[in-house]
């Protein structure tokens, strides 16, 4: 191996070391699993006018234990997959379960999580074919809907900081897409952006962060997770390939012998959660 060869090799792995290594993985049993003896958050189901959509749509608000309007918090987006509505991350990863979980262990800052249908249109449920072209172009209407409709609505009802520093956003499959592509794509908006299992929506790499430099200075962190056993494993190593060549600081890490589900996807959360609106 040639002086260069191996050079470049050791640049490449300090850069692997350096984005990962404040990463604690380890999930303890039961972080997911509902514990009576400790404060709860409040999760309700509000409507919102969406311009974009022309109609009234509906999302999950979770509140934190011990909301107050006298105080003012950040704002979590979290986006479903191609199959689910608002209500997928309730029913299939109880958000709210292990948030509150977090909050007693003292691992959290106090934040909302809103929790909307990215399918933006009129019929926006989940019935029905849902690799239909106009459905599946309804997760790319739902960027318009979230800037111009949802977010606008989530500050104005809410006691909420109205900056990019107090927004993150994240999602699962093709959530995940999204949340990459209206995140990365809007960073004077979201400075804390993460992918779970992130599906081919998501954009090619030098379309998500065009401009690396910039990228660098803007997120205060971007967030890529999957199952190494994940058949759409490819469109988050692409981008973690991408960002480690341009040295953009990201965390990455793939769940040993993880599938595309929900397992992956509580575990990304109740990894990614702690790590946001951190001063």
């Amino acid at each position: 191996m040639s002086k260069i060869t191996l050079f470049v090799g050791l640049v490449f792995l300090s850069v692997q070391v350096a984005i990962a290594q404040n990463l604690n993985t380890q999930i303890p049993a039961g972080f997911d699993t509902p514990r009576t003896e400790i404060p709860h958050g409040k999760i309700d189901t509000v409507t919102y006018q969406s311009e974009t959509v022309g109609a009234v749509r509906r999302a999950l608000i979770y509140t934190p234990p011990g909301y107050s309007n006298e105080k003012k918090y950040p704002v979590l987006y979290l986006l479903h997959g191609i199959g689910g509505d608002e209500k997928e991350w309730f029913n299939g990863g109880v958000p709210h379960v292990i948030l509150d979980n977090l909050y007693a262990e003292g691992k959290l800052s106090p934040m909302i999580v809103a929790l909307p249908n990215g399918r933006a249109m009129k019929d926006d449920s989940a019935a029905g074919n849902i690799m239909a072209p106009d459905k599946v172009a309804a997760f790319t209407t739902f960027e318009k809907d979230l800037l111009n409709d949802l977010i606008p609505f989530v500050e104005k009802t809410y006691s909420t900081y109205t900056d990019r520093q107090n927004r993150a956003i994240a999602g699962l499959s093709m959530g995940g897409g999204q949340s990459l592509n209206f995140g990365l794509g809007n960073l004077d908006k979201f400075a804390w952006v993460g992918g779970f299992s992130s599906a081919p929506n998501t954009k090619s790499p030098e379309l998500l962060i065009p401009d690396p430099s910039k990228a660098k200075q803007q997120l205060k962190l971007l967030f890529l997770t999957c199952g190494d056993k994940d058949g759409l494993l490819n469109f988050t190593s692409r981008t973690h390939d991408y960002l480690v060549t341009n040295q953009v600081p990201h965390t990455y890490y793939l769940f040993p012998g993880g599938f595309h589900d929900f397992k992956v996807w509580k575990e990304s959360l109740y990894l990614y959660a702690p790590l946001i609106f951190q001063k």
